[in-house]
């Protein structure tokens, strides 16, 4: 067992207040590592402190930076293994699923390298006759970062990466259920050479600091990963403090299949799409929508391959479900289960516990009563629905306060095309699953799912503001309008 600390000033800081709590295994609730208990002077400590490194270290040029993020590609690439067990460990993270985000976490920073050099202004036309006029970016100073439990190692990486890149100081606040990945990405960090305070990390109970983090008046800029609740939340008060801010949040995204898709991939992409991480995934595609025609077949086949999707071994690389990451959300998946049983619902397959692990379940008949229809269950849990024309499957699937991903199997393009026009989603897949990132696109979704993008150039937009900037000889005569 590990005993973490506060990472502020570019080491290791005892908890202000001596106290800790247990960080544990999803597999079977074992502690896996002591946390501090972070405390609004630790949060206070860490802002300050990234706040004078911020103004040390404003001025470096882009290629020190540039430096700094090409080093730790090679230290992410050369570390992969151990940052794997820790989601594995830490997580309950199948190993495949562990290496999808080690991956990802490398080409975001190597699409990342070239940020420092393209935070560019332009040059405007001035009215005033003989003025020079220009736009410059520059960086906004302090950046909180708050990063779920499900996909810690990616989410922590984009936010960092870009905070560093752009020339800003950050401080990470990380889930409770995952914060080890924060001590590796600290140790990453230094060693690639980020001068002491730019990078810090502060633990704790975010419903107890994190208001003291987004709200401390020298962050200047927030991003935030987690549920719409929450991301309300953290926007109210961005707001009343007039700071940048990105949320991205939950989802119920939508998968429509229609009757001249190819079944055979559109059922592998349902199974990625919801399955992938035990369903613990924001994108996930907790609700399927079939054409009437091959309503039964798709049924059928899908819940024939859920049936053989596999739990067990994490590091097992056939292993596609593993635990429930805490018996709080272990409650809420079983009672979305049990509510649509109890309330008329079929389970074509799955339903069934194995200690923390969920078996993948397949709902029909699921109807607006049942809690599963309006909630994420954030669990390996979908439903299907038939519809009878593009119209409907439109209307069915944007009927939902979310908005994140969605994604459509057909082979006609106009169908495709209109889909992906008028489906109320910040992300569209046509003939993919609905679970899909890479480094450099705007990511994010629209409603409760989100506000505002990630990605190597959407995050310019809180990581950096506009400053106009005019010159005009000093001899010259004080021109106006």
């Amino acid at each position: 067992m590990t005993q973490l600390e506060h990472w502020i000033g570019g080491g290791a800081v005892a908890a202000s207040n001596g106290a800790y709590f247990d960080d544990l295994n999803p597999v079977d609730d074992s502690v896996y590592s002591r946390v501090p208990a972070g405390t609004a002077d630790d949060v206070n400590r860490a802002v300050e402190t990234a706040y004078q490194a911020y103004l040390k270290h404003r001025d470096l040029p882009a290629a020190v930076r540039e430096g700094w993020i090409a080093k730790a590609a090679e230290i992410m690439e050369r570390d992969t293994a151990k940052f794997a067990d820790v989601l594995v460990d830490e997580i309950g993270s199948p190993i495949a699923k562990a290496g999808f985000e080690t991956r990802f976490a490398v080409s975001f920073l190597r699409a990342a390298i070239g940020v420092p050099r393209r935070i560019r202004g332009e040059t405007i036309p001035s009215d005033t006759l003989g003025r020079f006029s220009m736009s410059l970016r520059q960086p906004v100073g302090v950046v909180a970062g708050i990063t779920p439990f499900n996909v810690p190692l990616i989410k922590g990486i984009k936010q960092s990466a870009m905070a560093l890149a752009t020339g800003n100081a950050f401080v990470l606040l990380p889930s409770e259920s995952a914060p080890m990945i924060a001590d590796l990405l600290a140790k990453l960090w230094k060693e690639a050479g980020v001068p002491d305070g730019l990078f810090n990390v502060v633990y704790g109970n975010g419903a107890e600091i994190g208001d003291v983090l987004t709200g401390h008046p020298k962050v200047a800029s927030i991003t935030f990963t987690g549920s719409s609740r929450v991301g309300k939340h953290i926007a109210e008060i961005a707001a009343r403090n007039l700071k940048k801010y990105t949320l991205e949040l939950g989802g119920k995204s939508p998968l429509v299949i229609c009757a001249d898709a190819d079944l055979d991939k559109a059922v592998n992409a349902a199974l990625f799409s919801i399955f992938m991480y035990q369903g613990q995934v924001c994108m996930g595609a907790s609700r399927i929508y079939v054409e009437r025609s091959i309503f039964d077949k798709f049924a059928e086949a899908f819940a024939a391959a859920t049936s053989r999707a596999k739990s067990g071994e994490l590091r097992e690389p056939t292993t596609m479900l593993g635990p429930i990451i805490s018996e709080r959300q272990r409650d809420r998946v079983r009672r979305h289960i049990d509510d649509a049983r109890a309330k008329g619902a079929e389970v074509l397959a799955g339903g069934e516990w194995d200690g923390n692990c969920c078996s993948a379940t397949v709902l029909r008949g699921v109807t607006s009563e049942m809690t599963v229809f309006e909630e994420e269950t954030f669990g390996p849990v979908t439903s299907l629905y038939p519809f009878d024309s593009l119209e409907e499957a439109l209307e069915l699937a944007n009927n939902t306060e979310y908005g994140l991903s969605a994604s459509i199997f057909t082979r006609d393009l106009d169908k495709a095309l209109a889909f992906a026009q008028r489906a109320e989603a910040g992300m569209v897949h046509i003939n993919a699953p609905t679970l899909h990132d890479e480094p450099h696109v705007p990511f994010g979704g629209t409603k409760a799912s989100g506000f505002g993008r990630e990605g190597t150039e959407a995050d310019l937009e809180i990581m950096t503001e506009w400053k106009w900037v005019t010159m005009q000889s000093a001899t010259a005569g004080a021109g106006g309008h």
